[in-house]
């Protein structure tokens, strides 16, 4: 069967490093289909959306991890999402004819990587760095580096609604059968794969051509699924919270409670008959219930 928006990590036998690459085409123009963004802001959008399963690979716990961009220059804010279900979304906020590089646009911000586990006993954890270099992928490699003392090498490539990213991680050594020539070797290799033989090439077969000599184990893939997700009952948990007070006030004034997706993009619309029937149902199952649409 085959898989669609494909995960594949992989390992050496070596325990030296490990990784994963992905392979994202299913989903995105839809999901990008409700937002406007020039065209620097959306690919830098997609390469985010990209990065993401590659970060979620050795997931431990159940819940998401956030990665937000903050920038300092003319770019507000880039933000992507993914939980341990490989439901990926992203977003950005910033001026609508925003143009330029990475460079341009978030160099000298802060990237700051956040998890945020399920379980009420398991602490969410966050780690905050300076963003460097002339890529997503670079910065993101600064991430590893200086946060989690873990050398990566990672590639992401866009071409229009395809989407692919690689990347090989070295694992502590003191516990590896190699050494740093041993690594050193391995990101040499990987350093050959251009844009277009990730976009256009399976992972198993970049595996077999990037380390055709090196012991390599790939594991069962995993599928990736670009999703919001925004609903109507969040909304409607949203919209209770607010009050019946706060929500009479916007329907007096707009004649409707209009919720946009800062994700997605999407539109949720609640007329005055529906605001109403949502707060009396809200009201005749009590303070405790759950809201379902």
């Amino acid at each position: 069967m085959t898989i669609k928006n494909p995960l594949l990590s992989y390992a050496f036998d070596n325990h030296v490093a490990h990784g994963a690459i992905v392979h994202i085409d299913e989903g995105v123009a839809d999901f990008f289909s409700h937002r406007s963004h020039s065209a620097d802001v959306a690919r830098l959008m997609r390469e985010a959306m990209a990065a993401m399963p590659l970060l979620a690979t050795h997931l431990r716990f159940e819940g998401r991890i956030n990665l937000q961009f903050q920038g300092d220059r003319r770019m507000e804010l880039l933000v992507s999402q993914i939980d341990h279900h490989l439901n990926v979304r992203t977003m950005a906020k910033g001026p609508a004819d925003l143009s330029g590089g990475f460079t341009e646009l978030l160099y000298g911000g802060i990237l700051a990587l956040m998890l945020e586990p399920n379980a009420d006993n398991v602490p969410a954890s966050q780690a905050i760095v300076l963003i460097e270099g002339e890529s997503l992928s670079q910065a993101l490699e600064g991430y590893f580096t200086r946060s989690e003392q873990l050398p990566t090498l990672l590639r992401l490539a866009v071409r229009g609604d395809k989407l692919a990213g690689f990347m090989l991680q070295r694992m502590p050594l003191e516990s590896a059968n190699g050494n740093e020539a041993d690594w050193e070797h391995l990101l040499t290799l990987a350093s050959t794969l251009g844009d277009d033989e990730l976009l256009d090439t399976d992972g198993e077969t970049i595996l077999r051509r990037l380390f055709a000599e090196d012991p390599v184990r790939s594991f069962e893939p995993r599928s990736v699924e670009v999703i919001c997700r925004c609903s109507r009952a969040g909304i409607s948990r949203m919209l209770l919270s607010l009050g019946q007070q706060e929500v009479d006030e916007i329907l007096q004034e707009q004649g409707k409670v209009s919720v946009t997706c800062e994700f997605c993009g999407q539109e949720h619309v609640f007329t005055p008959h529906q605001a109403h029937e949502l707060f009396k149902a809200a009201d005749e199952s009590g303070p405790d219930s759950e809201i379902r649409h």
